[in-house]
């Protein structure tokens, strides 16, 4: 065997791949038994965390990386769920805004303790608490460095 594909960047990259898909598709199961998808969730749980629960849908792309028009299907979506509303994005008279509604908190409420569940099961349950702390401080400065635009109008604390 070569000895290039020894390499620990390629170990890192192979298990960060492999246990984000096992780890969607286990939080998947939870979304889909509440009757969404796991972008749906994305978006919600974002809207969710902003200030007066809405975001501009500009800043919604940039956070779950999707184009324009995708988070535009997203959002349709979820105002036919009666999930989100769509508002005039404050300050800019040209943009909107996805409110999260009643229902849509309500669906948010309902889910939380089947996802916290399944989070503290398949991620956070595995390790120590400074696992975690670091787990969560090397993710914050990958992330960072490959999606730079993902706290696109949200409150630092939020980051």
């Amino acid at each position: 065997m070569h000895s290039g594909f020894d390499d620990p960047r390629l170990t890192a990259v192979g298990l960060l791949v492999e246990t984000h898909g096992g780890l969607t598709a286990r939080l998947n199961e939870v979304h889909f038994r509440h009757g969404l998808t796991g972008i749906d969730f994305d978006a919600l749980i974002r809207i969710a965390r902003s200030p007066d629960q809405q975001l501009r849908l500009g800043d919604l792309a940039a956070q779950t990386g999707l184009s324009t028009s995708g988070i535009t299907r997203i959002v349709d979506r979820l105002e036919r769920g009666e999930l989100v509303r769509r508002t005039r994005s404050p300050g800019d008279r040209r943009g909107w805004a996805a409110v999260l509604t009643d229902t849509g908190l309500a669906r948010l409420e309902q889910l939380l303790p089947d996802l916290l569940a399944a989070i503290e099961r398949y991620l956070t349950g595995q390790l120590t608490p400074d696992q975690l702390d670091a787990l969560l401080d090397a993710l914050h400065r990958i992330r960072r460095a490959v999606r730079p635009d993902a706290t696109a109008g949200a409150t630092p604390a939020a980051e």
